[in-house]
């Protein structure tokens, strides 16, 4: 069970509740029954409902005591005995499903917060202690904003989002359902700079982010104001920690991006783009959709959409790898 002091428990569901809360089709058990919590299948319970995606795992799935376990349809009959079985395309998407209806993080309460005369809270927000709303801003209703949060004058946050602790947002239009962690920055100035007559001379930034529904945002993330045009992040994208992405950039629906991942100002990325980890992409290029950048991959120029680049400079992931490969065999013979 997750540890109580940091989780509210939401159950107990049925396997009924949770068929129809997934998708998943029951292929054997009591619809009636009853479970508290999601597990990983070495941790799972009678009462836990687990996942399984891999082959590989079947000998940790036979010794589960899982009382529940969401499982693709090729892998149905190796659930053990006693076991219910839930059918899923997507299992682990699925029990994701099933843990945030039964879990949910403890929120701060308190009093504390300063809140401008002029900015507007619709039913049910909560502010923590130490968090500041200016002027002409709005916050939805259900959303909840941590301590030491700052939303600057005329920022839009929309419903149901949590906003984590000191996190800071201005210039921005946030749309429903948007988890930032702590630490996150919103529409700071992007790095704009020219030549001026005694010096180097800040550019004005002008624009806004746009952060559209269902975008989750990890800590100490920042995400820069547009120049004049908008910082855009699609529908359903998930940022990990530690991203920063420049003016200008427009990201589209449910991309994923890894830790240390930077993007430079103007670029283009398409719908369902992956990034790994330190992936760095330059100014100015687009990125098609479906297209993925492996971890520390430099890109310089256009990546086509569905290909896999990787290496510095990034190029086709099998053209690097050929030449990686030559490289090492190369480095390895007598001189």
């Amino acid at each position: 069970m997750p540890d109580p002091r940091f989780f509210d428990p939401l159950g107990p569901l049925s396997l009924q509740h949770l068929t129809t809360l997934t998708g998943a089709t029951l292929h054997r058990g009591d619809p009636d029954s009853q479970f508290i919590e999601a597990a990983p299948l070495n941790r799972a319970g009678r009462q836990s409902v687990a996942f399984i995606t891999d082959r590989k795992r079947l000998a940790e799935l036979a010794n589960s005591e899982a009382g529940a376990c969401f499982l693709p349809e090729a892998l149905a009959e190796a659930a053990p005995d006693g076991c219910a079985v839930l059918i899923s395309p997507r299992p682990q998407a699925a029990w994701a499903a099933a843990a945030a209806a039964l879990h949910r993080p403890i929120l701060w309460q308190g009093d504390g917060a300063f809140l401008h005369p002029d900015a507007t809270l619709e039913e049910g927000v909560v502010l923590s202690p130490g968090a500041v709303v200016g002027q002409g801003a709005t916050i939805g209703r259900g959303t909840h904003i941590g301590p030491g949060v700052v939303i600057g004058p005329g920022v839009s946050v929309g419903r149901n989002c949590r906003i984590g602790a000191r996190v800071v947002i201005g210039f921005a239009l946030i749309g429903d359902n948007v988890s930032m962690s702590a630490g996150a920055v919103i529409g700071e100035p992007g790095f704009g700079a020219t030549a001026g007559a005694t010096g180097v001379v800040d550019i004005p930034q002008l624009g806004r982010v746009i952060i559209q529904d269902n975008v989750t945002l990890g800590s100490n993330t920042c995400i820069d104001r547009g120049a004049y045009d908008d910082t855009v992040i699609g529908e359903n994208t998930k940022i990990d920690n530690l991203v920063h992405i420049a003016h200008n950039t427009r990201i589209g629906r449910n991309c994923v991006l890894a830790a240390f991942v930077g993007i430079s100002g103007s670029v283009e990325v398409g719908d369902g783009v992956a990034f790994g980890g330190r992936a760095g992409i330059a100014d100015h290029v687009v990125i098609g959709s479906g297209a993925s950048i492996g971890a520390g991959g430099g890109v310089i120029r256009d990546v086509p959409g569905g290909e896999i680049w990787s290496g510095y400079p990034a190029r086709p992931v099998r053209e690097w790898l050929r030449e990686t490969a030559w490289v090492t065999r190369a480095a390895r013979r007598k001189g």
